[in-house]
């Protein structure tokens, strides 16, 4: 089902002022700009799941920016200090489902990093010498194999890893505890 039969027959049983703010679209009209000459009626419900400590001056700034005089802010939780900076603020009203004295923000998860894959003894070996800022040859000397070879073991981490890059090497396996 479309919304634009609900429009119609609310723009039809409201009157010109609710016309003028609701325009109803047709198939393959263009739809006219507002009248900039117009004072602005338009009418708003915003609906947000929270507004925490801080969030009820920013909502006001950000609703009169974008020139939204009749508004209604709906929310499940909010703090009352804010609902009463909405209120004061020029919003038309404020619901809440529950309200508290004080709500802090919820922080945002962490994303957890994605695990390492495995490597190999000979690999973290390898790996440790880089970390030491050794190059291929040295690392080669120290653990008995041509540079060659070194060369081979540091391509097989870094596509393991993800990175071509001896530092960002170094780094993801610090991060990810193969190193400490």
């Amino acid at each position: 089902m479309s919304i634009e039969p609900l429009r119609r027959d609310l723009a039809q049983t409201r009157g010109p002022e609710l016309r003028r703010t609701v325009p109803i679209s047709r198939p393959g009209a263009v739809a006219a700009p507002p009248a900039a000459t117009a004072p602005s009626t338009q009418q708003m419900c915003v609906v947000v799941t929270e507004v925490a400590d801080g969030d009820g001056g920013a909502l006001v700034r950000n609703l009169r920016r974008r020139g939204a005089p009749r508004v209604v802010v709906l929310t499940r939780r909010a703090a009352r200090p804010e609902l009463s900076i909405l209120l004061a603020g020029g919003l038309r009203g404020a619901i809440a489902s529950s309200t508290a004295p004080t709500l802090a923000r919820a922080a945002a998860p962490a994303a957890a990093p994605p695990p390492l894959p495995e490597l190999t003894a000979r690999e973290v070996s390898v790996l440790k010498l880089v970390a030491d800022g050794r190059t291929n040859r040295l690392i080669g000397e120290e653990l008995g194999l041509s540079a060659l070879t070194v060369k081979s073991h540091l391509a097989r981490i870094s596509r393991k890893l993800g990175t071509g890059d001896r530092a960002e090497l170094v780094a993801i396996s610090i991060r990810g505890g193969v190193l400490s």
